[in-house]
């Protein structure tokens, strides 16, 4: 019998996958796993659990938020786990779900599971640690783990924007200097972004034209410190018609990004906070991990030449 194991989050979002459990349980099942659970009590527990089993399992499912499925990622990197994994969105915002068309219905996901295709997708390192889709620093970087969970279950999206816009009363700029390949920069930027996502907090969105999840590139987000309003209007102009590069905003591709800041910043790694440095490499890791897509997903940012693979 194929083996599976079900990570579940219990506090993520609205606690929604909860109040579905053994019905989700009963899908696996019936698709033919043996199905072991572990419902994690704390930060990290995820990785750790994985990163120290001796198990090889034919399937890995996570249950939660971006933070919960960053964690599964590096537990199963961690551990050398080559099986596919699936996810079910319990989050607030779930923006990597989005972009690759996950259901936000917990039953709905878990069906999708167990019907669904493997498909390769690229995974950040940022100084040796994981990310999925965001590395980001500077303006609204913070919003994602100072909300409070109470107001991010009542509020949802709504709950970032307010403390996001805590932070533009009090916007520092940083002075970094940027390497990615042929690209060189330095200057004072407000938001330096570095994802693999169509969606960011909400709050930044990309074309889907412009990304694919396992092309091997990052997308890398630079906004310069306006000056004036008129540069200010330059900014909010290109996040919101999504009209970038313009004057303000440095937009463009890389495999591995060097960031160099003349003070310790703090960054924000798939919304959970990351410890202050001055210096940050980050690699793209190709097609490092295998996850679950629906049978019906058509749109989702992939580069089509990727093989997929039935589960």
């Amino acid at each position: 019998m194929k083996k599976l194991l079900f990570i579940l989050n219990p506090r993520a979002g609205q606690r929604r996958a909860n109040r579905f459990l053994p019905e989700i349980i009963r899908v696996f099942i019936e698709h033919g796993y043996w199905c072991e659970t572990y419902v994690t009590g704390a930060a990290g527990e995820a990785t750790r659990y994985l990163a120290h089993s001796r198990r090889k399992y034919d399937l890995v499912v996570c249950a939660g938020g971006d933070g919960t499925l960053n964690e599964t990622i590096a537990g199963m990197l961690a551990s050398k786990q080559t099986c596919p994994l699936g996810y079910i969105p319990c989050g607030t915002t779930n923006d990597y779900a989005s972009s690759i068309g996950l259901s936000v219905d917990p039953l709905q996901a878990a069906r999708d599971i167990a019907d669904g295709h493997a498909q390769g997708i690229d995974v950040g390192s940022f100084n040796g640690r994981y990310f999925v889709y965001t590395a980001t620093c500077g303006a609204f970087a913070k919003a994602s783990y100072t909300t409070p969970q109470v107001a991010k279950n009542v509020l949802g999206h709504l709950a970032y924007v307010l403390e996001g816009m805590k932070d533009l009363t009090a916007i520092k700029p940083i002075h970094m200097r940027v390497t990615a390949g042929d690209v060189s920069l330095e200057d004072d930027f407000i938001f330096c972004s570095i994802t693999n996502s169509t969606s960011v907090g909400g709050i930044l969105k990309l074309d889907t034209q412009l990304v694919a999840l396992n092309d091997g590139r990052f997308e890398v987000t630079l906004v310069r410190n306006p000056v004036n309003p008129a540069q200010l209007s330059s900014i909010l102009m290109g996040l919101t018609t999504q009209n970038v590069p313009n004057d303000m905003i440095h937009f463009f591709s890389a495999r591995t990004i060097r960031v160099e800041c003349d003070a310790p910043v703090e960054w924000t790694l798939d919304g959970e906070r990351e410890p202050e440095t001055d210096v940050v490499v980050m690699d793209n890791l190709h097609s490092a991990v295998r996850i679950v897509i629906p049978p019906y997903s058509t749109s989702a940012p992939f580069d089509n030449s990727e093989e997929e693979a039935e589960l």
